[in-house]
């Protein structure tokens, strides 16, 4: 992985200058394996096959506090905002932390997202078109 080209994608999430799609493919090309956004500490934490670690901070200002309880619900309707809409990662982030998401692990090869929240709550949403039929 080059420590580098992570943090430029990181980057590139927070500010929206890049797809997501573009951004996920660029991070699987980097050799990220799995990443995990945490809300609680501000930080991504990206990962690799061999267990190369990059962290880069999760710089959004003034995000709410997280919410006690988990709503997977409202979880769910934004993500479908994101997927379908187009919706920018700060205003995911918003609601993500409202629904009491304190962080997600994103598996890429997995092609699945968990979320945590703060009671041991946890959702996992597959990626589009990547749910296995007996799932």
């Amino acid at each position: 992985m080059n420590a580098n080209e992570i943090a430029v994608l990181a980057k590139a999430a927070l500010d929206g200058s890049m797809p997501f799609p573009e951004i996920v493919g660029n991070l699987i090309a980097n050799g990220v394996e799995y990443y995990h956004v945490d809300y609680a500490t501000g930080s991504f934490t990206f990962y690799s096959a061999s267990g190369a670690a990059v962290v880069a901070p999760l710089t959004f200002e003034k995000l709410p506090s997280i919410s006690e309880d988990f709503d997977v619900g409202a979880l769910k309707a934004a993500i479908l905002d994101s997927q379908q809409h187009g919706q920018k990662f700060r205003a995911f982030c918003e609601r993500a932390i409202q629904a009491g998401v304190q962080g997600y692990i994103a598996y890429l090869r997995g092609k699945r997202v968990t979320y945590f929240g703060r009671q041991g709550d946890q959702h996992t949403e597959w990626f589009p078109g990547a749910r296995p039929h007996d799932a």
